[in-house]
């Protein structure tokens, strides 16, 4: 049986090792572990939190993440959520954890009074668009992405 719960100091061991799994999918370089686990912390933990990670469990084993921040202001004033990456380990795909995660990040921007949820994909992971598809969801047309590395 698959939790969902909201990322907690203790789990940063786990969350580095599965965010080293994600940024091997992604073909990044892989961060030292030391340095990695302080990314993670300063991110989620530090004053004030960069972002919010809520994590899937399966038993004793993290199986998936999805990392959020709200942003203002949308339409109205109001805030939306931003679903920065949603990731299931590999072996745990095709399981239910990734639509698990999606339902609570709904819940939490419910919870929240947003009135957007914005995510985006990479153009060839047709993977995660087929996922995004089968839960009734297409791209939004109109935007423009930019990215500038520092």
């Amino acid at each position: 049986m698959t939790v969902i719960a909201a990322a907690k100091s203790q789990d940063l061991a786990a969350l580095a090792d599965l965010m080293a799994e994600m940024d091997q999918f992604y073909g990044d370089i892989t961060r030292p572990h030391d340095a990695r686990l302080k990314q993670i912390a300063e991110a989620l933990f530090g004053e004030p939190p960069y972002a919010y990670a809520l994590l899937a469990w399966n038993a004793d084993q993290l199986v998936g993440l999805a990392a959020y921040s709200f942003l203002w202001p949308a339409v109205g004033a109001t805030r939306s959520l931003y679903l920065k990456e949603l990731y299931v380990a590999e072996a745990h795909r095709k399981t239910g954890v990734g639509k698990l995660l999606m339902a609570r990040i709904f819940a939490i921007a419910a919870e929240h009074e947003c009135s957007r949820i914005e995510w985006a994909t990479d153009e060839s992971n047709e993977n995660a668009k087929r996922f995004y598809a089968e839960l009734g969801y297409e791209p939004h047309p109109g935007k423009v992405s930019y990215r500038v590395a520092r």
